[in-house]
């Protein structure tokens, strides 16, 4: 997930004493409800004061879900007897099989693959050792970037560091990395480890995440300056580096939050470029990411102009340039003649990295979904909607599987064409237009998704839906004991709810105890089997399914926010025009050039 929010309390109390009066009116209105509205979707109608909770279903799906757990035992099948999912892999498309197959097992119905289009390589690592001859002798932890070259066999060769904040600071590296080993990138402060990389949201975390944030999201902006930097500088250097026909190349892995990035643990979620998973944008010789600890050593060497050899054999094997990517469906019918052929959906995504075994980011995800269809399957449950749920793939490359399943299914976004917009990554292009929107985007209830590691639920961003605080409130009530306390206005972003939400879709990502998954799990060589808490895990499992069964039983579909029009965002946040009293227009501004 790359890597990698609430009502506040006050509208929450608003919210708690306007309802009765509020809804009091609507209810008094329905009962004279037009023809004309009567053709709305149910989402449009007026909503209920009181939600209609089955308390022995809730109790039943507690029993099911924390006492006769199957979990883990997904949990391990998935990451150890499957491992790692990169999208294109022969593991992926294992994964993709198995996950079928195990829900038709368990009773699901019409359990099948969607291609949702070409990706590009398949890749598989099998084997990278790297380690330094000379000055001294040391094995260096470290493994192959994603869609790395092989090396056909160990190869040797003296090391050089390059550092280069700017793509103009390549320019003196010119002629000197021919043939070399080259160490790319400035060796990072290793700070010590002074906060738990584990922990839980407390009350007072809980609390802060219900302030809805008044201010736009600096460090996400800082954060794409600093992306969109950085595909400039690794562009120029892959060129540099393939012309001057460099032997390979040695990232030094990022760090976590809290300093979680040491003691051997690597991210290993970026090659030297963008699209690396492409043939036309393939890196030609062996890139790996070594642990800051290796790294520094050499880099150290290097810096006192001692010459350092290094050996590594980075051993991997590519399936072809156009591979397509799958999404595992599967489906309880729903039984209710009026409502039936409208939906509820649950998922996450299946795929991974390649470094560990995709455990937290997003095993977890997956296996709480399939756990959620378990359960409901196990007690035999007769849904009024047809609840279906979607194991994508291609999401850690930019949601490609949910957003084209969505695409397919419920309509999309157009996407700028211009030259220079094709240049990005399909995530960061401009909107071109308003939504369009299929027939059935009108047909789905909700969708819910969990992809923030291993930890237990807490509440549930809300995505800006005022709307459906009412709901949500009402239906985690009877959750508290399990910790599920809390829900906010506040948008969360980096996961496949996004493309839902993108074309008006209500779609939701659950809060999460955080653990150990931004500090050292996500991404990483230590994602693993052994980072899943089996009991956050059961309790996660059980209350999605409790939130997907309410949407499937609802009378009304969950209420929607208005349709959104992304295509006006840049517009609207223009400068107001005539604004400035006194002040003389500039009349240059839209002149050509070479009249200024």
């Amino acid at each position: 997930m790359l890597n990698k929010n609430v009502i506040s309390v006050i509208i929450a109390a608003l919210i708690a004493c306007a309802l009765p009066v509020s809804v009091t009116a609507a209810d008094k209105k329905k009962s004279s409800t037009s023809p004309a509205e009567t053709s709305k979707p149910s989402y449009e109608l007026p909503q209920p004061a009181k939600e209609d909770i089955d308390y022995s279903v809730y109790h039943q799906i507690r029993e099911e879900g924390l006492k006769h757990s199957h979990i883990m035992e997904y949990a391990s099948a998935l990451m150890d007897g499957i491992g790692p999912r990169l999208t294109g892999s022969p593991n992926v498309k294992h994964a993709n099989e198995w996950t079928r197959d195990q829900f038709t097992a368990m009773g699901c119905a019409n359990a099948h693959l969607e291609d949702w289009g070409e990706f590009g390589m398949g890749w598989q690592q099998l084997n990278t050792w790297v380690r330094m001859s000379s000055p001294d002798t040391a094995v260096f932890i470290a493994q192959a970037a994603p869609w790395s070259a092989s090396s056909n066999g160990a190869i040797e060769g003296p090391a050089v560091s390059i550092e280069a904040k700017k793509a103009e600071d390549l320019d003196k590296y010119k002629g000197k990395v021919a043939g070399k080993i080259v160490l790319f990138g400035e060796m990072r402060e290793v700070k010590p480890v002074e906060k738990a990389l584990f922990e839980r949201y407390d009350d007072k975390d809980l609390a802060k995440l219900v302030e809805y944030p008044s201010a736009p999201d600096r460090e996400y902006e800082e954060y794409m300056k600093m992306y969109a930097q950085r595909r400039e500088l690794y562009a120029k250097a892959k060129e540099l580096l393939v012309s001057e026909h460099a032997l390979a190349v040695i990232l030094p892995s990022r760090d976590g939050r809290e300093n979680g990035g040491s003691g051997g643990t690597i991210f290993d979620d970026r090659n030297l470029g963008g699209f690396s998973y492409q043939r036309e944008h393939a890196v030609p010789f062996p890139v790996v990411v070594m642990a800051i600890e290796s790294y520094g050593r050499v880099y150290r060497l290097l810096k006192a102009h001692v010459p350092v050899n290094i050996e590594m054999n980075v051993d991997t094997k590519f399936f072809g340039d156009h591979e397509h990517g799958f999404d595992t469906i599967a489906e309880i019918p729903g039984t209710d003649p009026k409502l039936k052929d409208e939906l509820v959906m649950v998922g996450g995504h299946l795929d991974s990295w390649a470094a560990g075994t995709g455990a937290t980011d997003n095993g977890a995800g997956t296996v709480v979904a399939m756990e959620v269809m378990r359960i409901l399957n196990a007690l035999h449950v007769k849904p009024r909607r047809t609840i279906r749920v979607g194991l994508w793939t291609g999401e850690e490359q930019g949601l490609f599987g949910s957003s084209l399943y969505v695409k397919q299914h419920f309509g999309y976004v157009p996407l700028s064409t211009a030259p220079e917009e094709m240049k990005k990554p399909e995530w960061l292009r401009k909107p071109a237009g308003p939504i369009e929107l299929k027939p059935d985007q009108q047909k789905i209830s909700g969708y819910f998704n969990v992809d923030n590691g291993s930890g237990k639920i807490r509440g549930v961003y809300l995505e800006e839906n005022a709307a459906i605080a009412p709901v949500f409130t009402q239906w985690i009530e009877p959750l508290r004991d399990l910790g599920v306390t809390t829900i906010t206005l506040r948008h969360t972003g980096g996961t496949d709810h996004e493309s839902f939400d993108a074309v008006g879709i209500p779609g939701f990502q659950f809060i999460q105890d955080e653990l150990d998954y931004s500090t050292r799990t996500h991404h990483s060589n230590m994602d693993t089997y052994e980072r899943l808490q089996a009991t956050d895990l059961e309790q996660a499992a059980t209350v999605e399914a409790i939130f997907v069964y309410n949407t499937a039983m609802r009378d009304q579909m969950l209420p929607r926010k208005p349709l959104p029009h992304p295509e006006l965002d840049e517009q609207r946040s223009k400068p107001l025009l005539h604004l400035m009293p006194g002040a003389m227009e500039d009349t240059d501004k839209d002149q050509p050039a070479e009249k200024k």
